[in-house]
């Protein structure tokens, strides 16, 4: 600058002298002579003041030059904070989500930033720039209550303005909003101007009401809860900071009182020692433990609790608490206790019935033997007296069914006495054929129709005199309780399903009620027919043979239709 201002000083000597000059020259021409000396000294003073007025004028340039260089570093340096100021603006409204907006008031203008296309889907041509458009985006519950607030606030000239609504979004959709709003006024303290910000909150509001639910949950849920803060330093298991009622309710404890507690104060230290010794390192260690221990009531009474301690971190992995639910399970203890006694004193009388069965068996067979022998000596004898023959006869019959029952109570105590038996891979069709030759003569003469559907390549994993054991009882029940007025016929069907091996075995025989007689059809001496060599054993006696080797059997049937027996077999592992 100080180049121009001597450029401007030099120019204006310059031109002065010229003009003092000429002026010089053209007086001259105009006076006599005896003044020519004059002149010069004329000529001498103006350019000494020409030179003092060109510095002079550069002085003032320069001045000038270095307030219009002030002025100019003042309007960049405000330009570069107005910039600076509207990015940070930009980054702020985008950190913050918020849609920031500014509402003329005397000529209702609105003006929006970008919030409102980026975050609630708007486009520029969706948009009406007043205050009635914003208000018709207000959900119609939350309208009459914005208007009523809004309106009195600005009545009221405060200049704080704080709401929260719905606002409809371009798909239709509804966001939560946190509106906050400054109140400018004018001149004549009237409002004229309001700036605001519009924060998305719909999750803030949707964990809102999650948290409130869980709240609700904890609080009246059956379950005791408790929850403890991390510090155990004062107590080995940290101090209470919330219980729910369930939990006063079970320990007689107001909630007052819990709170100045620890749940360590709570247990009974003589009878769970070791176990909290184990709750002790596990909350130490920030781990899960679950476990039984015998607690106390306000009032001395000592009850059993089930519980689970489990930490809680926060968002950075900071342990925070401890929750607990806990449940009252004096109940279920006593009734284990009970159950516990009941299975001894059951499996102390199967004991003594077994042994009782034994013994029976035994006993009997001897006497039984004996009774037949001297039946056998009495047939070779020849009996006159009708009376006597006849008691003969009936002490014979009842002697042979006492020795078949002995047999067959020696059958199912075998049975029983063997719940898990050995068991191979067998043939099941081969097996069959075993069967139908014991029993061929029956089979022949009941002109039995047969019809198999074995699926090839099946093999049962099942006990083989079992297995026989069963087809042998199906085959005689269904041939003995065939229906007279048709031909019989039996389909046996075996098919390989997901998870066992599936037998069917099907007759078109009598039949059975089982509305009446379903809950007794695998009973011990149950007979739904009435004939004559009918004991009511086979059934019993299949599905003992079936459950001992981890199988199960169903049935169904109708009067007059048949019977279908299905019994699954479990598969080799």
């Amino acid at each position: 600058m100080k180049s121009n201002a001597n450029k401007i000083s030099v120019v204006f000597v310059l031109v002065a002298a010229f003009v003092a000059i000429v002026s010089v020259v053209t007086m001259d021409a105009a006076f006599s002579s005896d003044t020519f000396d004059h002149l010069y000294l004329h000529i001498a003073r103006d350019l000494v003041f020409i030179i003092l007025t060109a510095f002079v004028l550069r002085y003032f340039i320069i001045k000038n030059d270095q307030r219009n260089r002030d002025t100019l570093r003042s309007l960049e340096e405000r330009t570069k904070a107005i910039k600076q100021a509207n990015e940070r603006y930009d980054i702020v409204a985008k950190a913050t989500s918020d849609t920031i907006w500014d509402w003329n008031i005397p000529t209702d203008h609105f003006e929006w930033n970008k919030g409102i296309f980026e975050i609630f889907g708007y486009g520029a041509d969706d948009i009406e720039n007043n205050s009635s458009w914003w208000f018709s985006k207000i959900h119609p519950q939350d309208s009459m209550r914005i208007s009523v607030n809004l309106y009195a606030f600005l009545a009221q000239k405060s200049q704080n303005w704080q709401a929260e609504y719905r606002f409809l979004c371009k798909d239709g959709s509804y966001r939560y909003v946190l509106d906050r709003g400054f109140l400018v006024f004018g001149p004549d303290a009237r409002p004229v101007r309001m700036i605001g910000a519009m924060q998305d909150v719909t999750r803030l509001k949707k964990e809102e009401r999650r948290l409130k639910l869980l709240e609700t949950v904890i609080t009246n849920t059956l379950d005791s809860v408790l929850i403890t803060d991390a510090d155990n330093s004062r107590f080995p298991i940290p101090q209470i900071v919330f219980v729910n009622k369930a939990f006063a309710n079970m320990t007689g404890f107001d909630e007052l009182e819990l709170l100045q507690m620890s749940p360590y104060q709570l247990y009974d230290l003589e009878e769970n020692r070791s176990l909290l010794d184990e709750l002790v390192l596990a909350i130490a260690q920030k781990k899960t433990a679950e476990m039984e221990l015998k607690s106390a009531r306000k009032d001395g009474a000592r009850f059993w609790v089930r519980f689970s301690f489990v930490p809680v971190f926060d968002n950075e992995g900071e342990h925070t608490h401890w929750i607990s639910i806990q449940r009252d399970v004096s109940k279920q203890k006593e009734q284990e206790k009970e159950r516990e006694q009941l299975i001894r004193e059951l499996s102390q009388n199967n004991k003594d019935l077994r042994q009782f069965s034994y013994i029976t068996s035994h006993n009997l067979r001897a006497p039984i033997s004996n009774l037949i022998g001297l039946l056998q000596l009495l047939e070779e004898e020849q009996i006159d007296n009708e009376t006597v023959k006849l008691i003969v006869e009936g002490f014979s019959k009842s002697t042979h069914l006492l020795q078949e029952t002995v047999n067959d109570l020696g059958k199912v105590v075998i049975i029983r006495d063997n719940p898990s038996i050995e068991k191979q891979l067998i043939n099941p069709l081969e097996s069959l054929n075993r069967v139908k030759m014991q029993i061929d003569n029956l089979i022949n003469i009941s002109e039995v129709n047969m019809e198999l559907n074995f699926e090839p390549e099946v093999e049962l994993y099942v006990n083989r005199a079992y297995f026989e054991s069963i087809l042998l009882n199906l085959l005689t029940n269904a041939v003995k309780y065939r229906n007279k007025k048709r031909p019989l016929k039996i389909v046996v069907s075996l098919r390989r399903e997901e998870q066992f091996d599936r037998l069917s075995f099907a007759d078109n025989g009598l039949g059975i009620d089982l509305e009446k007689h379903g809950s007794k059809v695998f009973g011990l001496y149950q007979r739904f027919h009435n004939l004559p060599d009918s004991k009511g054993l086979g059934l019993y006696l299949v599905k003992s043979q079936v459950e001992s080797m981890g199988g199960r059997i169903e049935i169904a049937s109708a009067v007059g239709c048949g019977t279908t027996f299905m019994i699954d077999f479990q598969r080799k592992l």
